[in-house]
């Protein structure tokens, strides 16, 4: 049943992370005889109340154009959502009772199959949700998620514990083998049968009325955890005197200067961000000021203040403790992962374990090189982590003569736009052509492009790359249509990257630093998983956690090789290519800081699967953080990617909760994947990249993953590529 998994994934913002230079003017819409961009419209409408008996919304309205059809951005009222919302339930409701009370016995044919294409208005209605309360948000938004998340969440808990429901269900599952369906249709039923079980189909009443209440309230835990972790990124620190800007690029500052302006304050406006953040802490010698924008990042949701989170995260282990125990399950983490290709919390931690020892043993070697460092200059300090970006890009300059100063004037934002498209075109076949300015956006700054391969046309993407006052942080894709063969109406696919890059000030192109340019591969790779989706029933569109992560992260592989480099890495004012020595040095320092980087991630992690994989809740998150760091023996010199209080990944909704293992898990893929290509010869080699395509990227949930990437590769993954990419030693090697 799909519509229990995608239009959650719209509602809540969970998916499957607009560019200087465009030349065409984006969508634009009227309001008072103005013009005006759905942002502008939006806060226009601010203050206005729809009118729940209007005949036409404008959430609800008929996508038209191409693509068969776009979300309307330039049209959509954020007032008209609730009665968009109610319309919409009432809607599903409606076709599941009509499929649900057929009084014929249940088959796949009438039952299973149009079960699959309900909810198509769903899909479009929290496509256009997810842009507004995860890129526009404001205090509208904020309140409308706020009374309707909970009540959408019920809704659906409804639905999933029909009896009429499950009862049909379990008819076709329990008659799949004599029902003449083919393998991908047994999977689609065992699959729709398993999840309704494992979300608790077979409870009695009182019980089914206890889940409902349980997910409720963790719906509203959810939003507002999310809306206190905004408020605080919504923070900025000042600066106004030349002095406070020591050591920064001049790009990064007139990108501050731009936002301070912006704000109609003078001086320079740094956002609490890690788009600000990083970069700041990386060239700033002004070690004060790198503890002040530090402390400031890390302590997002953990300040005793109104915007506090400890107590929500509290509520939400409870509530999924409870629930856990409810469905059956040892802990929430058995609960989450009983759909993934790890299974079951040790696999996950045996993983993380095998990584840890060698990823703090090289931190130590990290430090020591950076304290030797200050020492030799005089500076009279123990290394803090507020000072490790600092002094780490210091030892990148002393041992390979490489400085990141160096590198970023070579990575324009516009440039690495167009290595992302060739990449995807020498490996799939896929051409991008742009088309801002055709269809409507919902920011200015938004690009898209249309998507083919051959000459077939498969799809558009849209780029959202820049920060923005009630933009969530970090990156995200999400997917706006999804493709598939049932029903003939499903024929394209929209895809969205989004980014939370510092755009250029002055007119000045956007820089991006490498790390940033690792991020926009990422983010298309997961976009490329989608673009490539060629299924046939939507229900077997969605991937485990564990396996959703591994195209994204193969993408990046493929910024570091040498024709990127050469071809896309082109100086902002000369139009140079990154000379060659310089990329000799890039390359040689490839596992560089890979100390930090793991143990930055890993350390969330590990966290995250021993907070929930226990049947007692915690009630201390501040204490239960520092006593788990201190257990596994984390490095004082660092700190978690992801604080507890700020971990948007584990609060803001269930989606990687007892799951931020799977970009480990994904990477061990990932890793191995990349050695098939070396095994090959070349990054490029058709034959891999149509063997990946074909079998991994296009083939969905379709066929069990573990078993694919076994006709991939021809056995499991090995360990030994992640810890050889990550520069780390191999056991036995």
């Amino acid at each position: 049943m799909r519509f229990t998994i995608s239009t959650r994934k719209f509602f809540l913002g969970v998916s499957s992370a607009a560019l200087l230079g465009a030349t065409a003017t984006p969508a634009i819409a009227a309001q008072d005889g103005k013009k005006m961009t759905t942002a502008q419209l939006n806060k226009a409408n601010a203050a206005k109340t729809a009118d729940s008996s209007a005949s036409e919304n404008t959430v609800l309205q008929a996508w038209t154009g191409p693509y068969d059809g776009v979300p309307p951005w330039d049209e959509v009222k954020v007032a008209d959502f609730p009665a968009a919302f109610q319309a919409t339930m009432d809607k599903i409701q409606a076709d599941v009772n009509a499929i649900r009370d057929n009084p014929e016995p249940a088959t796949f044919e009438n039952f299973t199959r149009p079960m699959e294409l309900v909810g198509n208005e769903a899909n479009n209605l929290f496509a256009i949700w997810g842009v507004h309360s995860s890129n526009l948000s404001n205090d509208q938004v904020r309140e409308i998620q706020g009374e309707w998340l909970p009540k959408v969440s019920a809704f659906f808990d409804q639905l999933t514990l029909d009896p009429k429901l499950l009862a049909k269900t379990k008819a076709v599952y329990d008659s799949r083998e004599s029902a003449g369906l083919d393998a991908k249709q047994i999977r689609l039923v065992e699959r729709n049968y398993e999840q309704l079980v494992r979300d608790g189909a077979l409870l009695g009443d009182a019980d089914k009325a206890q889940l409902i209440e349980y997910n409720t309230e963790l719906a509203k835990a959810f939003n507002d955890f999310s809306n206190k972790v905004l408020a605080d990124e919504e923070t900025f620190i000042y600066l106004t005197d030349e002095a406070d800007l020591a050591g920064l690029p001049d790009s990064f500052v007139a990108s501050l200067k731009e936002a301070a302006e912006e704000q109609g304050k003078t001086g320079w406006a740094l956002k609490n961000t890690r788009s600000v953040m990083q970069p700041f802490l990386e060239n700033s010698t002004r070690r004060d000021l790198r503890e002040k924008v530090y402390t400031a990042y890390v302590n997002r949701g953990d300040n005793g203040g109104e915007n506090d989170t400890n107590a929500t995260i509290a509520k939400i282990l409870k509530l999924r403790a409870d629930r856990a125990k409810l469905l059956g399950f040892e802990t929430h983490a058995h609960y989450r992962m009983a759909d993934t290709m790890a299974k079951e919390p040790d696999a996950a931690m045996d993983l993380m374990m095998q990584v840890w020892p060698a990823a703090v043993a090289r931190v130590k070697e990290e430090v020591a090189d950076m304290q030797a460092i200050a020492d030799a200059e005089g500076a009279d300090i123990t290394i803090e982590p507020w000072d490790y970006r600092f002094y780490a890009e210091k030892v990148r300059k002393d041992k390979y003569d490489l400085d990141s100063a160096e590198i970023k004037p070579y990575f324009q934002l516009d440039k690495m736009m167009e290595a992302l498209f060739d990449a995807a075109g020498k490996l799939y076949g896929m051409t991008f052509t742009e088309t801002t300015g055709d269809i409507p956006v919902f920011d200015p700054d938004v690009r898209t492009f249309e998507v083919r391969r051959g000459d077939e046309v498969i799809g558009v993407q849209y780029f959202d790359n820049f920060a923005r006052q009630g933009k969530r942080s970090g990156a995200w894709m999400t997917t706006y249509k999804d493709k598939y063969k049932l029903g003939g109406n499903n024929n394209y696919v929209a895809t969205s990257n989004n980014n939370n890059f510092v755009k250029g000030g002055d007119g000045e192109p956007t820089l991006i630093s490498l790390d940033d340019a690792t991020t926009l591969f990422h983010e298309f790779g997961h976009a490329l998983h989608y673009l490539n989706y060629d299924i046939t029933y939507p229900g077997l569109g969605g991937t485990p956690r564990d396996f959703v992560e591994y195209p994204s992260q193969v993408n990046e592989n493929w910024l570091m090789t040498p024709y990127i480099l050469s071809n896309y890495a082109l100086h902002y004012k000369t139009g140079e290519p990154i000379p060659k020595e310089l990329v000799d040095k890039i390359q040689a320092s490839q596992t560089f800081n890979e100390g930090f980087s793991t143990v930055e991630y890993l350390s969330s992690a590990i966290v995250d699967m021993k907070l929930h994989n226990r049947a007692e809740p915690v009630t201390d998150p501040d204490k239960f953080e520092r006593e788990t760091l201190a257990e596994i023996g984390m490095p004082k010199e660092i700190v978690m990617r992801h604080r507890l209080p700020q971990f948007n990944h584990l609060f803001s909704s269930d989606a990687y909760s007892a799951g931020y293992y799977s970009y480990l898990w994904s990477e061990t893929m990932d890793a191995d994947t990349w050695a098939a290509f070396e095994e090959a010869g070349s990054p490029w080699d058709k034959d891999t990249a149509e063997r990946f395509r074909t079998i991994l990227l296009s083939t969905g949930n379709e066929t069990d993953r573990k078993e694919a990437y076994r006709q991939f590769r021809g056995r499991d993954p090995e360990v030994k590529y992640i810890l050889k990419k990550r520069g780390f030693p191999v056991p036995g090697e």
